[in-house]
């Protein structure tokens, strides 16, 4: 099933569709099912508590904490592509607070009117500032959004 790209103009799909076909191999091949995901069985195989709680569409926040290759992005992707959540992603590397504010506005406004939730996936989180951090922690303790962090490094020395 080929899935259709995100259009605002005929620009848009037109970029789409070249950085789809241009994306380098591991992207193209990035696991889109639980069926062809491989590994962290004792994680997300069948039966696991996780993988339940991701089928029945009950995501937990949660911090992927493993080295590069991993699995973490293809993990958040995946769980992307399965939810009835709304999916949001941010670069830690990239991002501030302007863009933390502007994802947890319009998940208020989802919310609010369509009931439904959003799932912030922010990449490389020990990467953000202790400030950056605590202002992402009353959207999470509220359930605003739900948080999937990925990060290389230890979470109990490199994330708040």
């Amino acid at each position: 099933m080929t899935k259709r790209p995100k259009v605002n103009d005929l620009f848009d799909a037109s970029l789409e569709i070249h950085l789809r076909a241009e994306a380098p191999l591991a992207d193209k091949l990035r696991p889109e099912s639980w069926a062809e995901f491989v590994g962290q069985e004792e994680a997300v195989g069948t039966g696991s508590l996780l993988r339940s709680l991701l089928e029945s569409d009950e995501v937990p926040s949660l911090i992927l904490w493993g080295p590069p290759g991993s699995g973490k992005t293809t993990l958040a992707r995946l769980v992307a592509r399965l939810t009835k959540s709304f999916f949001a992603q941010l670069s830690a590397v990239s991002s501030g607070l302007d863009d933390l504010r502007q994802i947890v506005a319009a998940a208020l406004d989802r919310r609010k009117l369509h009931n439904q939730r959003t799932i912030l996936f922010i990449d490389e989180i020990h990467r953000w500032s202790k400030a950056q951090q605590d202002a992402l922690l009353p959207a999470v303790e509220r359930g605003v959004v739900t948080l999937i962090g990925a990060t290389t490094e230890n979470p109990s020395f490199e994330v708040i």
